[in-house]
């Protein structure tokens, strides 16, 4: 069972690993639709900042994912393969074929599904995933209102400003704003993953020695341990470097064109709402928020500014992942279950 953990965990960091791919687009899309830096120096730089979160931000996402989804009672080493397995499938076809989805809500339809196919809903914790649920709604809209907000208030203070000068500091200024928002993803999405091998570390310490002594402590109840942290950080921040292009390329100049100030309001727009979900325990989605402080920032060029047909792909995909993965790791659960557990 020891060899079973280890491979779970490996697996986890791959699906960690996948999330920076998919995500690395959110944090560089606008920086590099206003050619304020090549994509490889975007990524670079954005995956400095993801690590960079590790030292500022607490674990209250990770505590979230481990206590506030499931009854941890249920939750066995099984079921978190099966999770993973569904979310890294799903993960890497969206990847794949250039759709930026929600990897967060990936993971949590994941992990939904082996406990609601075998143990029934009475094993969800029902206000864990509505306050999830919520936010799937309110994350883009934050962003979009953020966005445009933003955007509003430097038209009006710079209207008489030349256009030469305003990308001139803009340029600068986009520097700043990429690195808040990949603190920020990094705050969420790099939480998300350790969360859940934290809980298949809790529930596996009771019966397995060498986990107990070398790796956590079960005496001390469910807590994130150091190295998980480190290590959580520091594979999300390797898979934004490798970069998902196809993603990039769809988000970067798929939903719209942007110049400078317009990717500095967005992507400001977009950490704010990360930051502050983030610091009160909410994993929210990154593709969902910076999708929406886009699409702020767009319509206040107009609404033909925005490509409308690339949104509604996004969010088609958005509305899948969900029930994709429920669906998946669900049906991936109930042989490991009849064979394995029960």
């Amino acid at each position: 069972m020891l060899a079973l953990v280890l491979i779970i965990v490996v697996i986890a960091h791959l699906f960690n690993f996948l999330n920076g791919m998919n995500d690395a687009a959110n944090s560089i899309a606008t920086i590099v639709s206003t050619k304020v830096l090549s994509p490889f120096a975007a990524v670079c730089w954005a995956a400095f900042w993801n690590f960079a979160a590790v030292f500022i931000f607490g674990v209250k996402v990770a505590n979230t994912m481990g206590e506030g989804i499931a009854d941890p009672g249920v939750i066995n080493e099984w079921v978190i393969l099966a999770a993973l397995l569904g979310s890294v499938v799903w993960v890497w076809l969206c990847t794949h074929f250039g759709m930026p989805i929600s990897v967060s809500h990936a993971l949590i339809g994941g992990l939904i599904g082996p406990v609601w196919f075998v143990y029934g809903s009475g094993y969800l914790i029902g206000s864990g995933i509505f306050k999830i649920a919520v936010f799937i709604v309110l994350s883009p809209l934050i962003g979009l209102f953020l966005g445009f907000f933003l955007m509003c208030l430097m038209m009006f203070v710079l209207k008489r400003r030349s256009q030469s000068f305003v990308d001139g500091i803009f340029k600068r200024a986009q520097l700043f704003s990429s690195a808040i928002f990949s603190l920020g993803h990094g705050a969420n999405d790099a939480q998300k993953t350790m969360g859940l091998i934290a809980v298949l570390l809790f529930s596996a310490a009771g019966s397995q020695e060498f986990i107990a002594e070398y790796l956590y402590n079960p005496d001390r109840g469910f807590y994130v341990p150091t190295w998980l942290i480190i290590t959580s950080y520091s594979v999300i921040s390797l898979g934004t470097v490798t970069g998902g292009w196809k993603v990039i390329r769809t988000l970067g100049d798929g939903l719209a064109r942007l110049k400078p100030v317009q990717g500095f309001c967005a992507e400001t727009a977009g950490a704010l709402t990360l930051i502050g979900t983030a610091i009160s325990g909410i994993p929210v989605s990154t593709t969902h928020t910076v999708t929406g402080s886009i699409i702020g920032v767009g319509i206040t060029k107009g609404i033909a500014s925005v490509r409308w047909a690339t949104a509604q792909n996004i969010v088609v995909a958005w509305v899948l992942t969900i029930p994709a993965t429920i669906l998946m790791s669900g049906l991936m659960y109930l042989p490991m279950y009849f064979l394995f557990v029960k």
